[in-house]
């Protein structure tokens, strides 16, 4: 008898949700960095253990919104708990509890789906500490178990993920053995290609920008051609794209484009270019690029 169910991960921003569904699906589907709100829609990964299909949801960071963006992230971190058989919290366990935690925790304690508590980060978290954070939250919410792990280094991943598959409800699979991720190739391009602007500019990047795949052609020797634009709100920031001659920009597109082959297992031909436009975030059709719904 198959197995399949809808698992929800949520959690505050870098709490490391993404690297979790990445290594509980087995492979990379989604993006990560150390930037705040790397996430910004909802993204579902397929594991498989045994017979069971875990449908993982990973969420964008719950925090306090301010902006249009700000609120459509937030809205689709909540909607992606909508129809979940199991919530999974996420909780930094270096950084610890903090007001982005104490409102996920009181949003949550209305839930009546069951809730697991993951503690990750454990390989770089002080030991005295990890307890305390455990009893604290479990004292909030009736989780129905406590996993302390490691994303990062799989600790505590096999008996995680045994669980979660445990708690899914007997039914067909909701997609194929070898299907790993409900994103299309096209909006994976653009989140790649955005990962390498977070790993390469830091702190330079300003939060205000985004990619959009403008055209995704599959030729006929088997490769594809992607072309992107990188948008961004003032003309001051291009240059900080750019970099001296170009340089920064190609390193980028160097990157994004070994890391996409490998994913996608084929030649990859990727051509960026910049573009100032003020104001993208109320752009509605941009919003449906991305993942996003327009919010008021």
């Amino acid at each position: 008898m198959q197995r399949c169910g809808l698992v929800a991960i949520v959690g505050a921003p870098n709490a490391g949700k993404s690297t979790l569904v990445n290594a509980l699906v087995g492979q990379k589907i989604a993006i990560t960095s150390a930037k705040a709100q790397t996430t910004r829609t909802r993204l579902l990964g397929v594991a498989l253990e045994g017979e069971v299909q875990i449908m993982l949801v990973d969420t964008p960071g719950i925090f306090e919104p301010r902006r249009r963006l700000d609120r459509a992230m937030v809205q689709a971190a909540w909607g992606g708990t909508q129809d979940a058989d199991l919530i999974a919290l996420v909780i930094d366990s270096k950084t610890g509890l903090g007001k982005k935690v104490e409102i996920i925790v009181e949003s949550l304690k209305a839930r009546k789906e069951p809730k697991l508590l993951i503690l990750n980060k454990v390989d770089i978290s002080a030991k005295e500490k990890l307890l305390v954070h455990a009893k604290k939250l479990n004292e909030a919410i009736e989780f129905t178990e406590t996993f302390f792990v490691s994303a990062a280094t799989g600790d505590g991943l096999p008996e995680l993920k045994t669980a979660l598959a445990s708690a899914m409800p007997e039914g067909p699979w909701h997609f194929p053995a070898d299907q790993v991720s409900d994103a299309t190739d096209r909006m994976l391009a653009a989140e790649i290609t955005r990962e390498q602007l977070y790993h390469q500019l830091h702190a330079e990047l300003p939060y205000a920008s985004a990619v959009e795949t403008e055209k995704y052609t599959e030729r006929q020797d088997g490769s594809v051609e992607i072309h992107q634009q990188i948008l961004i709100g003032r003309s001051s920031q291009r240059a900080i794209i750019l970099g001296k001659g170009g340089v920064r920009l190609k390193e980028i597109g160097s990157r994004a484009r070994a890391e996409l082959a490998r994913i996608l297992g084929r030649k990859v031909h990727l051509y960026l270019h910049v573009k100032v436009k003020a104001g993208w975030e109320d752009d509605r059709s941009l919003y449906r690029e991305i993942g996003l719904d327009w919010v008021d």
